[in-house]
């Protein structure tokens, strides 16, 4: 007899996933997503927010998280969550981890006859992990495309540069032209630096709260500019090629290491792989084995050197640039 158990676990955190992502949308609507041709900040002023309360919402959930660290066992997620803007408050992520654990308890129940200590402990580590993993990969996304992006809008302010306009409004053209997310990045920082906050300093608290190191190198080069004085435009369309050049350099590293980090992957993944098929064909396998003493010191073993391999093929691969 074949055990679907394994797959139905799989396919359990696969619609948990989903879920997360689905109730996300619902809630804040197609806005709240990075694929929008006009940015989320435009499209709440459209819809009758004045500037201040939008730049309020927006600060608002920009820094919510970050401010949300000394919350136990949150801290481990405040910082992907920041860089993927989540919308959510801390206790609304909080509430929606025990919501999908509750959803995948019952999920484990009706498909499953493990045990309830086994089908309780499954559901946390679905709840949790199926929230963490679609914060994680949102938050990868979203600083993707913004590294993708940052080229393009520092090359559109040389250009509002050239033909006479200040910075302060070369920033508002980005924050108008450019989509999400940047576009609604700069939008926060024209309207900050037009209620009287520097553009410097503006730019420092941007490029601190989504630690990246591109717009840290464009605030410190606004920043020189204030004080000592020089040509923005030239100082700028240098950054542009600078960011140009780091960003291929990264693109390239990633292609000569993707063979490690794949051959880890495989390495780790496949002993895995082996148990859940071996348990499909032959559920009764192991029957004998798991009666040994030395069965679960073993497997716990087994389990430490797959994560081990994993951390230092990353490490292996991990090159900064």
């Amino acid at each position: 007899m074949i055990s679907a158990e394994p797959l139905i676990y799989i396919l359990i955190f696969v619609a948990v996933i989903a879920m997360v992502q689905g109730v996300y949308l619902v809630i804040f609507g197609k806005s709240i997503s990075m694929d929008g041709k006009v940015n989320r900040r435009l499209e709440m002023l459209d819809k009758g927010g004045n500037r201040e309360q939008v730049l309020e919402q927006l600060r608002k959930e920009m820094t919510q998280h970050m401010r949300s660290q000394s919350i136990p066992v949150y801290s481990l997620l405040a910082d992907k969550a920041q860089k993927a803007n989540i919308a959510f408050t801390p206790i609304q992520l909080i509430l929606l981890m025990v919501g999908v654990t509750g959803v995948s308890f019952v999920l484990l129940t009706y498909l499953t006859g493990v045990a309830v200590a086994i089908r309780g402990f499954v559901a946390v580590v679905m709840g949790v992990g199926g929230v963490y993993v679609w914060v994680s990969r949102t938050a990868n996304k979203r600083m993707s495309m913004l590294g993708e992006q940052l080229p393009e809008a520092v090359e559109l302010m040389v250009r509002s540069l050239r033909v006479g306009h200040p910075f302060s409004s070369a920033v508002s053209i980005v924050a108008s032209e450019v989509p999400d997310p940047l576009g609604t990045e700069m939008g926060m920082v024209s309207d900050e630096a037009a209620y009287g906050r520097d553009m410097g300093e503006t730019l420092k608290t941007m490029a601190e709260r989504l630690d990246n190191q591109d717009l840290r190198f464009l605030a410190v080069a606004v920043t020189i500019q204030q004080t000592s004085g020089g040509n923005l435009a030239e100082i700028l369309d240098g950054l542009a090629k600078v960011i140009r050049a780091r960003f291929r350099l990264f693109r390239r590293v990633a292609a000569i290491t993707a063979e490690a980090k794949w051959s880890g992957n495989l390495l780790s993944g496949f002993p895995i792989l082996a148990l859940i098929g071996i348990n499909l064909v032959k559920p009764d396998y192991y029957d004998e084995v798991m009666l040994s003493p030395y069965f679960i010191p073993a497997a716990l073993i087994v389990g430490a050197f797959l994560v081990l391999n994993i951390i230092v093929m990353r490490a292996l691969v991990d090159i900064k640039v």
